[in-house]
């Protein structure tokens, strides 16, 4: 669950669609704006792992954009940030896939407990 003053971290596409799944919760309930698919938007921030035609990315590709916002995240210490199983919904990821790309997280990103169910 998402607490007070969180940004909601989500898995998106380069389209910026936010239809389904935690797209569509960071679209109705955090401020993702359609369009935009990548970074801080309202209390929201996108991670894609699909492409402009709703593709699922490779994991080589996925990965830059996981660095950027670990940078992110390092360079605003004031902001927490919620960080959903990105890619391991829509885009038909493992969960083992695509959390060690999160392993120099610093202390303001928490994961979401459902990072821990079972694929």
């Amino acid at each position: 669950m998402i607490r007070v003053g969180e940004i909601f971290v989500f898995g998106s596409n380069l389209a910026g669609r936010h239809g389904a799944g935690a797209a569509r919760q960071a679209y109705v309930e955090f401020g993702a704006k359609m369009g935009q698919g990548v970074g801080h938007i309202g209390a929201s921030y996108a991670i894609p792992t699909k492409d402009e035609q709703i593709r699922t990315m490779h994991l080589h590709q996925i990965e830059p954009y996981v660095e950027e916002f670990i940078d992110y995240a390092k360079a605003h210490p004031e902001l927490k940030f919620f960080l959903t199983p990105i890619g391991c919904g829509l885009a038909g990821y493992r969960r083992e896939q695509i959390r060690p790309m999160f392993k120099d997280a610093p202390d303001n990103v928490r994961f979401a407990e459902t990072w821990e169910e079972r694929d």
